[in-house]
C-alpha cells in the first residue's frame, strides 16, 4: 500500500495545501505527487559552474612586470 502523503502534515499544512489543489483543479494526493516529482526534478539538476576566478591584484601586477600579458 503507497503511503500516505499527508502523514508528517499538520492540520493547518494539509488544509494550505488542500487549497491550493482545489485552485490547480486536483485533488490533494495528486498536487503533492506533482510537488514530490518537481522536488526531485530540481534536486537533479546539476547547478552550473562558476565562472574562472580573475586572478588577484599582486598576480596581475606581477604578471604585468615579467611582460606576460
Amino acid at each position: 500500500m503507497a503511503k500516505d502523503p499527508t502523514a508528517g502534515m499538520t492540520d493547518a499544512q494539509r488544509a494550505y495545501e488542500a487549497k491550493r489543489a482545489a485552485k490547480a483543479g486536483m485533488t490533494l494526493e495528486k498536487w503533492l505527487a506533482r510537488k514530490a516529482k518537481a522536488k526531485t526534478t530540481v534536486a537533479r539538476t546539476p547547478a552550473p559552474a562558476p565562472a574562472p576566478k580573475r586572478p588577484g591584484l599582486l598576480r596581475r601586477a606581477l604578471a604585468r612586470a615579467r611582460g606576460e600579458a
